[in-house]
């Protein structure tokens, strides 16, 4: 099956001029390089007599070590998504939205060190959901709306991502561990097709320190990304999966392209595309999509 290797710079450094390229591509003696976007994306297609594409991963990586590139090996069958499943916090936006409220609660290190545990993959993440959700008891509502005004920013790159695929008929679902009370907000904004999250428990306006059961979870994420490929009547490998933390490697997993995306050290490793430098046009241009097809506002 034909292969795509594929280099994406972060956006405030993009140095992949023609020179970079030339050098780069100089141990497959390849110069026939597709530029994406100018000095930031660019990729080859892999010819058998170039060598093993491990290896040759291997090599461009070895060679761009220390850099701010991510460098990829793509299927070139249908790379071009149908389906986007993506995770909220730390990947959609900049924050770990529990992290927020606990600063309401007077409580933010010690959640905030449950919650990197947990995205980790060192605690089982329902246990770690309850505990934390615990030690909110009392919170009023207004903490919430004060969160999601003041304390939540995007990353970067995020509404041309969803923006282009919606565009080009694409669907997109917003699916978190954390809760829909900022799900929905933020699906609102980035303009998702759906989004799902867990539901905090509320009594005379103030947090119970309590979740509705079941807990969307790493299963939940997986099973939520096959339901909704069934639904749209296409199969698996035509969805994109992308997480940052443990509770996404399922559906990580499952998905034709399962990106990691800034991601905790055990979900990079296990994912097979991952972008530790890249902004989220990053997600576009892993499916061959040229800066020039980028969509900002829908």
């Amino acid at each position: 099956m034909a292969k795509i290797l594929s280099l994406i710079c972060a956006d405030h450094a993009p140095f992949l001029d023609e020179a970079c390229l030339r050098a780069a591509g100089a141990p497959l003696g390849r110069d026939d390089f597709c530029v994406l976007a100018p000095r930031l994306a660019v990729e080859w297609s892999i010819r058998p007599t170039d060598g093993a594409p491990g290896a040759v991963l291997g090599a461009l990586r070895a060679h761009f070590a220390g850099k701010p590139v991510d460098v990829n090996l793509i299927e070139a069958d249908q790379r071009e998504k149908k389906l986007l499943v993506a995770d909220m916090d730390s990947t959609m936006i900049e924050q770990e939205c529990i992290d927020e409220l606990a600063a309401y609660a007077g409580k933010g290190s010690e959640i905030a060190a449950i919650t990197d545990q947990a995205m980790r993959g060192n605690l089982d993440f329902d246990e770690a959901l309850r505990a934390r959700v615990a030690m909110l008891a009392g919170l009023p509502l207004t903490a919430i709306e004060e969160t999601i005004r003041n304390r939540l920013s995007y990353m970067p790159g995020g509404k041309t991502l969803i923006t282009t695929m919606r565009r080009r008929g694409h669907y997109c679902a917003l699916v978190s561990g954390g809760f829909d009370v900022f799900t929905g907000p933020v699906a609102n904004h980035l303009g998702f097709n759906s989004h799902f999250g867990n539901q905090l428990l509320v009594r005379e306006g103030h947090l119970t320190g309590a979740v509705q059961s079941p807990i969307l979870g790493r299963p939940a994420k997986k099973m939520t990304l096959l339901r909704l490929a069934k639904e749209l009547n296409i199969t698996p490998t035509q969805a994109l999966a992308l997480g940052d933390g443990a509770n996404d490697l399922d559906m990580i997993a499952a998905a034709g392209f399962g990106v990691a995306f800034h991601a905790k050290p055990r979900t990079a490793e296990a994912a097979a595309l991952r972008l530790d430098h890249a902004s989220l046009t990053g997600v576009l241009f892993l499916q061959g999509i040229a800066k020039d097809d980028h969509h900002e506002t829908g």
